[in-house]
């Protein structure tokens, strides 16, 4: 179980990364799917409960974006990953 939390600005490659690394493995959670907080919490919590391994593909740029995903995650006993991405 892994929750995976990317962090970057908006066209930096964050959903092509997805795409090519997890997309056979990871459920992803994007806000410009799901279009809400409330939907994008109720499928990280159905994540959580089925130890289904997940990325957060969104931007996440503070501390404390990150800490709602990452604190219950831990306490879940996920292993927390994070990738930086930059466009190059």
């Amino acid at each position: 179980m892994e929750a995976v939390i990317f962090v970057g600005l908006q066209a930096s490659g964050k959903s092509s990364f997805y795409r090519e690394k997890f997309a056979n493995s990871h459920i992803r959670l994007n806000l410009d799917m799901l279009k809400t907080r409330h939907r994008e919490k109720l499928l990280f919590d159905a994540c959580l409960q089925a130890k289904q391994s997940m990325v957060v593909d969104n931007t996440n740029p503070t501390k404390s974006d990150r800490a709602k995903y990452i604190l219950p995650a831990k306490q879940h006993k996920f292993k927390i990953t994070g990738y930086y991405t930059i466009f190059i």
